[in-house]
């Protein structure tokens, strides 16, 4: 079942979800290489971290860094995050004028505090008349390029926001919607509520509904897509030390049993080249190894892999370094089940989504919200 956003098809209807710290280019650059073993076309779309609009529109170094792709990367879909329209739009229009995004998505799913506090992120489509200032401006000045939507079900269960986030943006003429089946107040915890998804697509019937949410093997892809009916699959922290999920996921989609089974040697291969990518990215080596270290409990979850040696692998120096940690593992220690398909990363417990005061009072922008908005207009990131 292929995936159309706009003028843009992928045979497998799967999209990595930007992820702060994680899916930068080499990353992204290893989910495709792995996506393309059962696709025609890397199978799927593979979104940037995402970026802010002020930022980009100052042409803040690090942030024209991250919207700069490879040249195996197309189509190139970038992330933006936003909460003043005029900026916004300004944002996209750059990213069209000077060719650097094939498709647009824009943030509303964010539950970090830094970025609610100020009513950025999944507060946001609260403010029903801000939410559609933002989307149908960035609508209009991408022009060809395709629009898309990522939020979340609401604040919390009393304030949810995602029908109506939907239809707006199928009215303004975005390309898709997806929701993460949680609320801001849930953040990772607890389990998402793919019944919402199925709700969106019922309501919103003439764009592509994505359902996000604990997605951890090929098959709970296929699951949500039978049991919600949405148009493809949102992948987030199922795929962190798990690029190969990608190969997972177009065979599954394309019908084939094929699975990605490594070996522990097949996670330490990876694993090194993860860490040469960062380095050519960075231009540093030890700036790239220093990024790997994050990713090394979620590659060997599961793994027999001890305490004291992982401690050492995620304290690496150079890659000389991981190469002399790498070799004192038992390499053919074969797949270990189901223990490294599960849950990954710290999914925390639900906690009161920080907000302006008074923000929930009325769906209107007042005007001491809106003199404050600008102040979310920071470099932070966050999914």
């Amino acid at each position: 079942m292929p995936l159309t956003i706009g003028p843009l098809t992928s045979d497998t209807p799967v999209v990595l979800a930007p992820m702060a710290g994680v899916t930068n280019e080499p990353f992204r650059l290893l989910c495709r290489e792995f996506g393309a073993m059962h696709s025609d076309n890397d199978g799927g779309f593979f979104v940037s971290e995402m970026v802010t609009s002020r930022a980009l529109v100052e042409r803040k170094p690090e942030t024209m860094r991250m919207v700069k792709m490879g040249e195996r990367e197309r189509p190139r879909s970038i992330q933006l995050y936003g909460v003043d329209p005029a900026t916004v739009r300004a944002a996209v229009g750059l990213l069209v004028e000077e060719d650097l995004a094939d498709h647009v998505d824009l943030n509303f799913g964010c539950p970090v505090p830094k970025v609610t506090r100020k009513g950025g992120g999944a507060v946001l489509p609260w403010k029903t008349e801000l939410f559609t200032q933002i989307v149908s401006g960035a609508v209009e000045a991408a022009g060809d390029v395709p629009v898309t939507v990522k939020t979340r079900m609401g604040v919390d269960e009393d304030h949810l926001t995602y029908l109506d986030a939907g239809r707006i943006a199928q009215e303004v003429g975005a390309a898709a919607i997806a929701l993460h089946g949680r609320t801001a107040n849930q953040h990772y915890s607890g389990t998402a509520q793919w019944d919402a998804i199925a709700a969106l697509k019922n309501a919103v019937t003439d764009i592509p509904v994505l359902g996000n949410g604990d997605i951890w093997t090929a098959e709970d892809a296929l699951r949500m897509v039978e049991e919600t009916g949405c148009d493809g699959v949102v992948v987030g922290r199922g795929c962190q030390g798990r690029p190969w999920l990608f190969a997972d996921l177009a065979a599954g989609f394309a019908g084939r049993p094929d699975r990605v089974r490594p070996t522990l040697g097949d996670v330490c291969r990876t694993l090194r080249r993860h860490a040469v990518l960062l380095t050519e990215f960075f231009e540093s080596e030890e700036r790239g190894v220093r990024d790997l270290r994050k990713h090394v409990g979620w590659y060997f979850k599961g793994y027999p892999v001890g305490g004291e040696l992982r401690h050492a692998l995620a304290t690496m120096e150079s890659i000389a370094d991981l190469d002399q940690k790498l070799s004192r593992l038992d390499w053919d220690s074969p797949y270990p089940g189901e223990t490294v398909e599960g849950p990954r990363g710290r999914a925390g417990r639900p906690k009161r989504t920080h907000m302006p005061d008074g923000w929930l009072i009325s769906r209107e922008l007042t005007d001491e919200h809106r003199t404050r908005l600008h102040e979310a207009e920071l470099s932070i990131s966050g999914g």
